[in-house]
């Protein structure tokens, strides 16, 4: 019997078998009795271990992977997954928040193009009607576990053309000149529906986080407009306060 198996003990409980286990390796997660990043036994020594069949394992680690608390990872197996703590006192891009963190970055096109402003990105942005834009949609994963989905707009005098950005947008800005200093954001509560739950692989009415960004250039401005859409299982955010005589 694997050392996991032996802390949490029995199977308890009502219900079919995969969700009791599922039930117990939520409840052994929450409760630290495995830490984030370690990594679960192989799905054999636990139908061994529980005296249950390795589809019952299976199906019940593809809930807890769905629901954020596990990973996989191809060739190296089934880890707990490590919220990211997102700070705001520094203006950092996705792809610098999760290698700081020994997590990898990664993204998944969904548009990446260039075009006109329309009159909302106008506002938003402070360009003539006309103006070129580029527009990159994307989900972002972290360890190969989807984590958001954004959608930024740069004006066309920010970026070389739309292929410049290849994973890091705030690099390819900076490689420009253009990396942004200063931003203002919004956020706010939401539940992921439809299309975005589908992309990011949580169920329908899953709590999430909704943020709109506009990223400054030092002359004032705006450099970048997004608008993401982060999973609330698997993101915290966090500001430090001061108080000023």
């Amino acid at each position: 019997m694997t050392g996991l198996a032996q802390r949490i003990g029995k199977l308890e409980g009502r219900g079919p078998l995969y969700r009791r286990l599922q039930d117990a390796l939520r409840g052994a997660i929450e409760s630290s009795l495995i830490g984030p990043q370690d990594a679960l036994p192989p799905e054999r020594d636990l139908a061994a271990d529980f005296a249950v069949s390795r589809i019952t394992v299976r199906k019940a680690l593809d809930g807890l992977v769905a629901e954020g608390l596990l990973t996989r990872k191809q060739g190296a197996g089934t880890f707990v997954s490590g919220r990211v703590e997102k700070q705001f006192a520094k203006l950092t891009s996705f792809s610098e928040d999760m290698a700081a963190r020994g997590r990898k970055p990664r993204s998944e096109w969904l548009v990446r193009a260039s075009g006109t402003v329309t009159p909302e990105e106008s506002l938003t942005l402070g360009l003539s009607p006309g103006a070129p834009v580029y527009r990159f949609n994307r989900i972002r994963f972290a360890d190969d576990m989807p984590m958001a989905i954004e959608y930024s707009t740069v004006p066309g005098f920010g970026l070389a053309s739309v292929n410049a950005v290849e994973d890091s947008l705030y690099s390819a800005l900076q490689a420009q000149g253009n990396r942004p200093t200063r931003a203002l954001q919004r956020l706010r509560a939401v539940l992921i529906e439809g299309e975005h739950a589908e992309l990011l692989g949580v169920e329908p009415g899953a709590p999430g986080l909704y943020i709109e960004r506009r990223g400054f250039l030092d002359d004032g401005r705006v450099i970048e407009a997004t608008e993401s859409w982060y999973r609330g299982d698997a993101y915290d955010f966090v500001a430090e306060l001061n108080a000023r005589g």
